[in-house]
């Protein structure tokens, strides 16, 4: 039985992570921290764990706790973990951290986009980014540190993969559009997120700045075997969690002239993704939907050819809180331990 310490377990992505590990068979929850909620029940923070959990919060102890348990979640804000993090507690156990500490590998990009700075550089070079589906054969169990990926990063890298790595589109010409709900934001009160702010409203924002933009382009860039560009622009939407992202791209021709066609563009996702436990590639004409992941770990993608522009519409939904965050994370424990990868995760979406 692995021995598990959750540092910010009164995040919504925290939260999300003890639900999770509750129905892990090889998993036991042993810290939940909480700096804000020391010495408080857990159930009483999260009532849906009423006679489930009956722990209290403790600290954010790194040191303290990475000699008592075997793997270390960190749901922080950015900047926790580079501040805490030493070659001491690497040692003595496993993390998988779910900010962005250590997914961009150029510092000077982290702290230009993030606007703080990286208190442990040292580590990034080794830290793997987690994005299972992608980097599977990275995550061994003499691993010590993964980077988890951001909810927007998954869905936009996923969807758009296939074809960036097998050179059917030109990813300079990338445009992604995606849409998340409240819960992105965290738990923390804020103006721009209560219920008269958000409710029958849309709106854009971080336009131009988001800082999951340099964690697309390095991810996608990597696929692409060259530095790319994208325009990335995420909207908030009065629902408490999902991602939609809608995304354009130009297609390549080739050497007759002629764009590929749907069945070669298809042969690219099945080629990556036929024998994905978590990624479901949609039937032909089928559009995902964030209602049709709620709850699970999948993301569903597809795409429509335009043939009047010579562009492809790609689309991708998952849960921000699972997938997009904690289930992932999970996913990525799997991996570290040796565990069937899917273990823990096997929940069907929720309907309605």
């Amino acid at each position: 039985m692995v021995k598990v310490g959750i540092i910010g377990a009164t995040g919504y992505a925290g939260a999300e992570l003890v639900r999770i590990l509750l129905n892990h068979k090889e998993a036991q929850i042993e810290w939940f921290g909480s700096r804000s909620y020391i010495d408080e029940n857990y159930a009483d923070i999260y009532r849906n764990f009423f006679e489930l959990v009956d722990a209290d919060c403790l600290g954010d102890n790194m040191d303290e706790l990475a000699s008592r348990v075997d793997v270390i979640f960190t749901a922080t804000p950015q900047g926790f973990l580079a501040g805490v993090l030493n070659e001491d507690i690497l040692n003595k156990v496993k993390i998988i951290d779910l900010s962005a500490d250590f997914r961009i590998k150029d510092v000077a990009t982290y702290e230009k986009w993030y606007k703080i700075e990286h208190k442990s550089p040292q580590f990034i070079k080794e830290a793997v980014y987690g994005l299972c589906e992608i980097n599977r054969d990275k995550v061994t169990t003499q691993t010590r540190l993964i980077a988890n990926p951001g909810c927007y990063t998954t869905c936009s890298i996923l969807t758009a993969y296939p074809l960036v790595k097998e050179g059917l589109i030109d990813p300079d010409t990338l445009i992604i559009d995606a849409k998340s709900g409240t819960s992105g934001a965290g738990r923390g009160a804020k103006t721009p997120n209560l219920f008269c702010e958000v409710n029958e409203s849309m709106k854009a924002y971080g336009v131009t700045t988001h800082r999951h933009t340099p964690e697309i382009e390095e991810q996608l860039g990597y696929a692409a075997g060259k530095e790319i560009t994208v325009n990335f622009t995420p909207h908030l939407v009065p629902m408490n969690r999902g991602i939609l992202a809608t995304e354009y791209a130009t297609m390549i021709k080739k050497p007759d002239g002629t764009y590929p066609s749907y069945e070669e563009l298809k042969a690219a996702y099945d080629k990556y993704y036929a024998k994905e436990r978590f990624v479901r590639v949609l039937k032909k004409g089928v559009c995902p939907e964030t209602k049709w992941v709620e709850g699970s770990n999948y993301v569903d993608v597809n795409f429509v050819i335009d043939e009047r522009t010579g562009r492809v519409v790609m689309m991708g939904a998952l849960d921000n809180l699972v997938k997009g965050a904690a289930g992932q994370a999970v996913q990525n424990m799997n991996l570290l331990f040796g565990f069937d990868e899917a273990e823990g995760l096997s929940m069907v979406p929720m309907f309605p």
